[in-house]
């Protein structure tokens, strides 16, 4: 029995390992080379796909309640402070010792001072890329990484690290800047999923918190 358990185990890896290869692809094949269509809403069904049939639910992934949302909240807020206390006096100041500062997405420059375009992104943030992407990277990507150390936490924080690397360059429209300070942000959005006991709501509001607040900046002609 415990041998068919370890060959069953092995070839789920196989299998974890195929899967992330191909969404490493798609991250890259999309931002860098611009050969397949955007990443998230592919990853996206991906995700909810794949973990529904291998893993029975999505709850393996981090989509569940949380035993408390205070607790959740908190370590989102936490995360979303650092992200953007670490990006405007650390991260910032060092990538443009090297580097042209990091471009903004496309149509962000319009935002100022126009309330119907602010509310527009954050309808974008909160779906698209809070809830999306967190699904695509922190979601299904790490999850499938997880599983390639048998989801031990070593094998969950080497993924945090890793598909921070693809969350860059799912960035890679930002420049070198972009996708060091992207980069960053991923690890800090992996540490509050997996400090709140992977639950997935908690870098969802955390990746929220830190877009709304660029939105709120960039509405007020603030520099961020």
């Amino acid at each position: 029995m415990e041998a068919a358990n370890s060959s069953i185990w092995r070839e789920s890896r196989w299998l974890s390992a195929a899967e992330l290869a191909v969404g490493s692809f798609i991250v890259i094949g999309h931002n860098v080379f611009h050969i397949v269509p955007n990443e998230v809403p592919i990853l996206f069904v991906m995700g909810l796909l794949s973990v529904r049939l291998r893993d029975g639910g999505w709850a393996a992934m981090g989509l569940k309640r949380p035993d408390s949302w205070r607790r959740v909240s908190l370590i989102a807020l936490a995360a979303a402070v650092l992200r953007i206390v670490l990006g405007q006096f650390v991260i910032d100041p060092i990538t443009a010792r090297f580097w042209p500062a990091a471009l903004g997405p496309e149509g962000a420059n319009e935002i100022a001072g126009n309330l119907k375009v602010a509310l527009l992104w954050l309808g974008i943030i909160w779906t698209f890329a809070a809830f999306g992407e967190e699904i695509s990277y922190r979601g299904y990507l790490l999850t499938r990484a997880a599983d390639l150390g048998r989801r031990s936490q070593i094998a969950y924080w080497t993924g945090v690290v890793f598909v921070s690397v693809l969350f860059g360059y799912g960035h890679y429209y930002k420049g070198p800047a972009g996708v060091v300070d992207s980069g960053i942000a991923g690890v800090i959005l992996g540490a509050a999923f997996m400090l709140s006991g992977r639950n997935l709501w908690a870098a969802t509001l955390a990746h929220g918190f830190i877009d709304t607040f660029g939105v709120i900046a960039a509405y007020f002609g603030l520099k961020t």
